[in-house]
């Protein structure tokens, strides 16, 4: 049981320790504003590449569409009827 309380006074510490944290983040970032103190930031810069090739588009001209259909019929056999004697045995009532 102490272990228990232990732990959780370990995890009391910490959810306070982040919320301090944050805490002191968001002043600080309010207190900047408030100075008028700006963060530059750094200068980017734009890189543009030129394509190597040109683009080629060949044109084919479109083709009838040929539809094909393959048909194959299957004959399924019914199954065959069980006699008395089987729907008996099946059933566990055969002696």
């Amino acid at each position: 049981m102490k272990e228990f309380f232990d732990e959780f006074k370990k995890q009391i510490i910490a959810g306070v320790g982040i919320v301090i944290t944050a805490a002191s983040g968001i002043v600080i970032t309010q207190f900047k504003e408030v100075m008028g103190i700006v963060e530059e930031e750094p200068a980017t810069e734009q890189v543009i590449q030129q394509p190597t090739q040109p683009n080629i588009v060949i044109n084919v001209p479109q083709q009838e569409a040929k539809k094909d259909t393959v048909v194959k019929v299957v004959k399924v056999q019914p199954k065959p009827k069980k006699t008395e004697t089987e729907k008996r045995k099946d059933e566990g009532l055969d002696w």
